[in-house]
């Protein structure tokens, strides 16, 4: 009869229902070997965990860097930028550090339209180096209804993390128009606010922290569909509207010692009687204002950011060996006609667009024009003398 196998690590004797692998003098059962694997698989968990904050940042960047780094590409909106730095750096803090336990700071930004929110949003993510999803508020509604799901944010946000679900779980959400969703009345109604408070409590569970079965293909959910999970609690969320009326709601108080109110005083209460239900604001402890864009903001927006569009054109005219120039005259007048428009930076690009489209009719230029000079009245053709002579 033949001596039975022990294995060699924890002395169990080895049969056929517990058969391992055997080697020259020492032999492994299969509980070590199941044990084996899932020590591997935590581990390859934790790397990669590791890796995921890493690549994140690493060291992560103070507030006063991020507040550089957001003032190299927006114009402007100071006060903004910096509670936003803040908010940035405590949240990445709060993923990159376990033991410390600081609450999650989702965001609500509120100013016109034009300027900067979606640009904030972008360059944050850019900043550090996380996956960003920019979604419409307005096209969502609540389950049962005709509509999109409000789980298919997550699902955008996944596919902008090439399905990595470890890395959306530290992404950024950032939910445009989120004024719109706002909740139809004060008063409670026998009918159903299905696009407006009805999404807010939708978003709820989203925002909060929670694991959410997402449809991998959109659309919606049903009980027998194969779902992607997520978990939401290091997301952050940005929710962003222009709350037009917002402070014209609360300018006037009644009493004695009514007084106008000043745009700084603009507070949660504010949001709750615009529409915004208390449970969602209490998931929003961050509120930043952008304030209108002035003049010279616009000319710097033209000009200064690295893909500004002076600089897009200048690349497209210097492709054809052209030099092209603005002058201050130009760009004052731009950006006049953009604050007469009352759509803040978007509308840049359609003035300047038609300022430019003759000249970039003629492209590419074959007269020996050698630079043009963009002015107030006129765009000046000029050529090289010298090449003439």
């Amino acid at each position: 009869m033949s001596k039975p196998k022990i294995c060699s690590f924890c002395n169990a004797e080895i049969d056929a229902n517990n058969l391992g692998i055997e080697g020259i003098n020492a032999c492994i059962c299969f509980d070590c070997l199941d044990l084996y694997h899932q020590l591997v698989e935590l581990q390859e968990k934790e790397n990669y965990e590791k890796s995921i904050c890493e690549r994140i940042i690493n060291p992560i960047l103070s507030p006063k860097l991020i507040f550089e780094q957001l003032n190299e590409e927006i114009i402007g909106q100071t006060e903004a930028k910096k509670i936003l730095s803040v908010a940035l750096y405590l949240h990445y803090l709060r993923i990159t550090n376990k033991n410390l336990n600081i609450e999650k700071s989702n965001i609500l930004l509120y100013g016109p339209t034009g300027v900067g929110k979606t640009l904030l949003a972008k360059t944050m993510a850019k900043i550090i180096h996380v996956p960003i999803a920019i979604c419409d508020a307005t096209v969502y509604t609540q389950a049962g209804y005709v509509g999109e799901d409000v789980e298919n944010i997550l699902l955008q946000l996944i596919q902008n993390a090439d399905y990595n679900i470890e890395l959306a779980e530290k992404g950024i959400v950032f939910l445009d128009e989120f004024d719109k969703i706002a909740r139809k009345s004060e008063n409670q109604s026998i009918t159903r606010d299905v696009s407006g408070e009805g999404v807010q409590n939708a978003l709820l569970k989203i925002i909060e922290g929670n694991i959410v079965n997402v449809p991998p293909h959109g659309g919606r959910k049903h009980p027998y569909q194969e779902c992607i999970q997520i978990d939401t609690s290091n997301i952050l969320f940005i929710c962003a509207g222009a709350f037009d009326g917002l402070i014209q709601k609360d300018i006037y108080s009644i009493g004695f010692d009514s007084k106008l109110k000043n745009s700084h005083q603009i507070d949660a209460d504010s949001f709750r009687k615009y529409g915004i239900i208390p449970e969602i604001l209490g998931r929003l402890p961050i509120i930043a204002k952008l304030n209108d864009l002035t003049k010279e903001e616009l000319k710097l927006i033209l000009t200064k950011p690295s893909n500004s569009l002076t600089k897009q054109y200048q690349n497209i005219f210097s492709s054809c060996n052209i030099e092209l120039s603005f002058m201050d005259d130009a760009l004052d007048d731009i950006a006049t006609r953009a604050i007469k428009q009352k759509s803040g930076a978007r509308s840049l690009r359609k003035i300047i667009d038609e300022k430019m489209l003759d000249t970039l009719f003629e492209l590419p230029i074959t007269d020996g024009t050698d630079r043009i000079q963009v002015e107030k009245e006129q765009i000046k053709k000029i050529k090289d003398n010298r090449l003439n002579a």
